[in-house]
């Protein structure tokens, strides 16, 4: 593939823009109660109770390791332990909305991609598996598109008109691309080929630490990889997620692209709370009798 430069003038980290003029998307439907969001990742399962009236934690975000390998069933173990140590602080009602985010193509309740995790998930029922374990309905969505309803739900995303892509940079790049407030789901950036290999491969955060890259230099290669992006999309707004956006301080200041740069309002805990309001919407659309993906944002 031909290499891009990236676009010369350097983007400053901005409020996210008004909405365009009769174009404003309705907001992301509100909701209230308590959720359970389980984010899964390929360093780490993490999971929290959610107040869904808030995007605030109503218990300790507990994580522990991914187990490696990353088997289904050692992560379903793992799941369940996380869960486990909620419970014993936090009583969880029978009919608690649970959602559980996973890295990877999500269909049918099942994985149809494995990024950064055991590739025996393919194809294994994963939504129902894990729900067993835990003695109680659990939906499952990819990981990305959790982190990114979050954002749509309560945070840079909410109100924003024409396209949109969330970036979660971390062990691997996910992506979330939503189009006028509604979601496009399973995009999977982060495996465009990109210098001829899957760009999460190069310019992931993992991949920065793994390559021994200082931030100057890992950024002018995520700048060109954006760049990648942008000529395929013409995003409106691009939002930063996942561990590495904790970091902006050493490395925004190298930041470039077309489109305005945002920081996820809730950095990396944005996969619990999309998890767990995505699973309460599904639940909310069941109920009614709705019909169309679990989160729309509508």
């Amino acid at each position: 593939m031909a290499r891009r430069s990236a676009p010369s003038a350097p983007v400053a980290l901005i409020a996210a823009p008004d909405p365009k003029p009769g174009g404003t998307p309705k907001p992301a439907a509100p909701l209230g109660g308590l959720a359970l969001g389980i984010d899964v990742g390929g360093t780490g399962v993490k999971a929290a109770l959610v107040d869904l009236a808030t995007a605030e934690l109503a218990s300790a975000r507990v994580r522990e390791r991914t187990p490696q390998p990353a088997t289904p069933e050692a992560v379903t173990e793992t799941i369940a332990r996380v869960v486990g140590r909620i419970a014993m602080e936090h009583p969880l009602p029978e009919h608690l909305p649970v959602g559980c985010g996973l890295p990877g193509v999500v269909k049918g309740g099942a994985l149809m991609t494995a990024a950064n995790i055991d590739p025996f998930w393919v194809g294994w029922p994963a939504e129902e598996r894990i729900g067993a374990a835990l003695g109680r309905r659990v939906r499952i969505f990819n990981d990305a598109d959790a982190a990114g309803l979050a954002e749509l739900a309560y945070g840079a995303a909410a109100g924003q008109a024409g396209t949109t892509v969330m970036l979660t940079i971390g062990t691997g790049i996910g992506s979330a691309v939503f189009l006028d407030g509604r979601l496009v789901p399973n995009t999977e950036y982060g495996h465009l080929e990109f210098h001829g290999r899957d760009a999460e491969t190069l310019v992931s955060g993992a991949a920065r630490e793994r390559r021994k890259l200082g931030w100057k230099r890992w950024t002018r290669e995520f700048n060109e990889y954006v760049a990648l992006i942008e000529k395929t999309m013409w995003p409106d707004l691009l939002i930063y997620g996942g561990g590495v956006s904790k970091e902006w301080g050493k490395w925004g200041k190298w930041a470039r692209s077309r489109a305005p740069i945002v920081l996820a309002r809730y950095l990396n805990t944005s996969g619990i709370i999309g998890a767990a309001w995505a699973a309460a919407d599904a639940e909310r659309r069941e109920t009614s009798g709705r019909t169309g993906p679990a989160a729309s944002g509508r």
